[in-house]
């Protein structure tokens, strides 16, 4: 958990969410699809709320009800889209 990049929050320890702001609906939009494709190569799939200028991503395992390792992965990977 250290190595979370800024902005991610763990909530009630048991979902890590951030908020990504772009200056345009269409710019997260892109992101969020960009998301997708990744969750899909990976098998892991965040919950996203798109907004106008932003995006909301929250990640958690629904399996196990919390939080595993490879929520923080995925955190990680979406740092570098």
């Amino acid at each position: 958990m250290d190595q979370l990049q800024a902005g991610w929050e763990v909530m009630r320890d048991k979902t890590l969410r951030k908020h990504f702001p772009f200056e345009n609906f269409r710019r997260g939009m892109a992101f969020a699809q960009k998301i997708a494709l990744l969750a899909e190569q990976e098998n892991h799939h965040p919950d996203l709320c798109i907004h106008y200028t932003g995006v909301d991503v929250e990640l958690s395992t629904h399996v196990i009800g919390g939080l595993s390792v490879n929520d923080f992965i995925m955190a990680a990977k979406i740092e570098h889209i």
